[in-house]
Protein backbone atom coordinates (compact mmCIF):
# COMPACT_ATOMS: atom_id res chain seq x y z
CA UNK A 1 0.00 0.00 0.00
CA UNK A 2 1.06 3.55 -0.74
CA UNK A 3 -0.30 6.74 0.76
CA UNK A 4 -1.03 9.21 -2.03
CA UNK A 5 -1.72 12.88 -1.56
CA UNK A 6 -2.73 14.98 -4.52
CA UNK A 7 -4.99 17.80 -5.53
CA UNK A 8 -7.89 16.77 -7.75
CA UNK A 9 -10.01 19.51 -9.28
CA UNK A 10 -8.73 21.95 -6.67
CA UNK A 11 -9.46 19.66 -3.72
CA UNK A 12 -6.81 17.98 -1.55
CA UNK A 13 -7.17 14.19 -1.56
CA UNK A 14 -5.33 11.61 0.52
CA UNK A 15 -5.79 7.83 0.34
CA UNK A 16 -3.96 4.56 0.96
CA UNK A 17 -3.96 2.61 -2.31
CA UNK A 18 -2.34 -0.55 -3.65
CA UNK A 19 0.94 0.24 -5.45
CA UNK A 20 -0.52 -0.87 -8.80
CA UNK A 21 -3.54 1.46 -8.76
CA UNK A 22 -3.91 3.38 -11.99
CA UNK A 23 -4.86 7.05 -11.97
CA UNK A 24 -7.98 6.31 -14.04
CA UNK A 25 -9.08 3.66 -11.54
CA UNK A 26 -8.38 5.99 -8.61
CA UNK A 27 -10.43 8.80 -10.16
CA UNK A 28 -13.36 6.58 -11.10
CA UNK A 29 -13.49 4.13 -8.19
CA UNK A 30 -12.08 6.06 -5.23
CA UNK A 31 -13.28 9.58 -6.07
CA UNK A 32 -16.34 8.69 -8.21
CA UNK A 33 -15.23 11.09 -10.95
CA UNK A 34 -16.63 9.03 -13.79
CA UNK A 35 -16.11 11.62 -16.53
CA UNK A 36 -12.72 10.02 -17.12
CA UNK A 37 -13.48 7.06 -19.38
CA UNK A 38 -11.41 3.92 -19.90
CA UNK A 39 -11.63 2.42 -23.35
CA UNK A 40 -8.50 0.40 -23.97
CA UNK A 41 -6.15 0.27 -20.92
CA UNK A 42 -3.21 0.62 -23.34
CA UNK A 43 -2.96 4.38 -24.05
CA UNK A 44 -4.34 3.90 -27.56
CA UNK A 45 -7.79 5.52 -27.45
CA UNK A 46 -7.37 8.70 -25.38
CA UNK A 47 -10.74 8.45 -23.60
CA UNK A 48 -8.90 8.62 -20.26
CA UNK A 49 -7.04 11.91 -20.80
CA UNK A 50 -6.79 14.18 -17.75
CA UNK A 51 -4.49 17.09 -16.97
CA UNK A 52 -1.53 16.49 -14.70
CA UNK A 53 -0.03 19.79 -13.54
CA UNK A 54 -1.77 21.41 -16.50
CA UNK A 55 -0.61 18.96 -19.19
CA UNK A 56 -2.59 16.19 -20.88
CA UNK A 57 -1.75 12.62 -19.82
CA UNK A 58 -3.43 9.29 -20.37
CA UNK A 59 -4.58 8.17 -16.94
CA UNK A 60 -5.08 4.49 -17.85
CA UNK A 61 -1.32 3.89 -17.85
CA UNK A 62 -0.31 6.31 -15.09
CA UNK A 63 0.17 4.95 -11.60
CA UNK A 64 -1.51 7.16 -9.00
CA UNK A 65 1.49 6.66 -6.68
CA UNK A 66 3.68 8.27 -9.36
CA UNK A 67 1.60 11.46 -9.31
CA UNK A 68 1.37 11.87 -5.54
CA UNK A 69 2.03 15.50 -4.69
CA UNK A 70 0.78 16.73 -8.05
CA UNK A 71 -2.38 18.40 -9.34
CA UNK A 72 -4.92 16.55 -11.47
CA UNK A 73 -7.81 18.12 -13.37
CA UNK A 74 -10.58 15.96 -14.79
CA UNK A 75 -13.45 16.82 -17.10
CA UNK A 76 -15.53 17.63 -14.02
CA UNK A 77 -12.90 20.13 -12.89
CA UNK A 78 -12.93 22.20 -16.09
CA UNK A 79 -16.29 23.81 -15.43
CA UNK A 80 -16.34 26.63 -12.92
CA UNK A 81 -20.02 27.37 -12.42
CA UNK A 82 -20.56 27.37 -16.18
CA UNK A 83 -19.29 25.09 -18.89
CA UNK A 84 -15.67 25.57 -19.97
CA UNK A 85 -15.46 27.09 -23.48
CA UNK A 86 -14.28 23.72 -24.86
CA UNK A 87 -17.22 21.90 -23.26
CA UNK A 88 -19.62 24.52 -24.61
CA UNK A 89 -18.07 24.33 -28.10
CA UNK A 90 -18.51 20.54 -28.21
CA UNK A 91 -22.15 21.06 -27.31
CA UNK A 92 -22.72 23.90 -29.76
CA UNK A 93 -20.95 22.23 -32.69
CA UNK A 94 -22.25 18.68 -32.17
CA UNK A 95 -18.73 17.42 -31.44
CA UNK A 96 -20.01 14.17 -30.01
CA UNK A 97 -22.30 11.31 -30.84
CA UNK A 98 -22.18 8.44 -28.37
CA UNK A 99 -20.02 10.58 -26.06
CA UNK A 100 -17.59 7.90 -24.96
CA UNK A 101 -14.51 9.61 -26.40
CA UNK A 102 -15.73 13.12 -25.59
CA UNK A 103 -14.05 13.61 -22.17
CA UNK A 104 -10.65 12.71 -23.62
CA UNK A 105 -11.24 14.83 -26.71
CA UNK A 106 -12.19 17.84 -24.59
CA UNK A 107 -9.22 17.46 -22.24
CA UNK A 108 -6.88 16.99 -25.22
CA UNK A 109 -8.45 20.01 -26.92
CA UNK A 110 -7.92 22.26 -23.90
CA UNK A 111 -4.29 21.15 -23.62
CA UNK A 112 -3.77 21.66 -27.35
CA UNK A 113 -5.19 25.20 -27.35
CA UNK A 114 -3.20 26.15 -24.26
CA UNK A 115 0.08 24.87 -25.74
CA UNK A 116 -0.41 26.53 -29.12
CA UNK A 117 -1.43 29.87 -27.58
CA UNK A 118 1.52 29.80 -25.15
CA UNK A 119 3.89 29.17 -28.07
CA UNK A 120 2.23 31.84 -30.23
CA UNK A 121 1.49 29.24 -32.90
CA UNK A 122 -1.58 29.11 -35.11
CA UNK A 123 -3.87 26.17 -34.42
CA UNK A 124 -4.89 25.14 -37.92
CA UNK A 125 -7.28 22.37 -38.92
CA UNK A 126 -4.29 20.26 -39.98
CA UNK A 127 -2.60 20.83 -36.61
CA UNK A 128 -5.76 19.86 -34.73
CA UNK A 129 -6.13 16.67 -36.76
CA UNK A 130 -2.48 15.81 -36.14
CA UNK A 131 -2.80 16.49 -32.40
CA UNK A 132 -5.87 14.23 -32.18
CA UNK A 133 -3.98 11.18 -33.48
CA UNK A 134 -3.82 9.82 -29.91
CA UNK A 135 -7.60 10.00 -29.51
CA UNK A 136 -9.98 7.61 -31.21
CA UNK A 137 -13.61 8.34 -32.07
CA UNK A 138 -15.55 5.53 -33.68
CA UNK A 139 -18.70 7.54 -34.43
CA UNK A 140 -18.09 11.00 -35.86
CA UNK A 141 -15.36 11.08 -38.48
CA UNK A 142 -13.80 13.96 -36.48
CA UNK A 143 -15.23 16.84 -38.57
CA UNK A 144 -17.36 18.29 -35.76
CA UNK A 145 -14.68 17.54 -33.16
CA UNK A 146 -12.20 19.65 -35.14
CA UNK A 147 -14.85 22.35 -35.60
CA UNK A 148 -15.51 22.32 -31.84
CA UNK A 149 -11.82 22.75 -30.98
CA UNK A 150 -11.49 25.59 -33.51
CA UNK A 151 -14.54 27.31 -31.99
CA UNK A 152 -13.24 26.92 -28.43
CA UNK A 153 -9.77 28.11 -29.41
CA UNK A 154 -11.27 31.40 -30.55
CA UNK A 155 -12.97 31.81 -27.16
CA UNK A 156 -10.21 30.65 -24.83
Amino acid sequence: MTKVKLTVNGRAVSRDVPDTTLLSEFLREELRLTGTHVGCDTSQCGACVVHLDGKAVKSCTTLVAAVSGHEVTTLEGLANGALHPMQQAFNDNHGLQCGFCTPGMIMTGVDMVNRYKAAGRELTEAAIRHELEGNICRCTGYHNIVKSIQDAAAKM
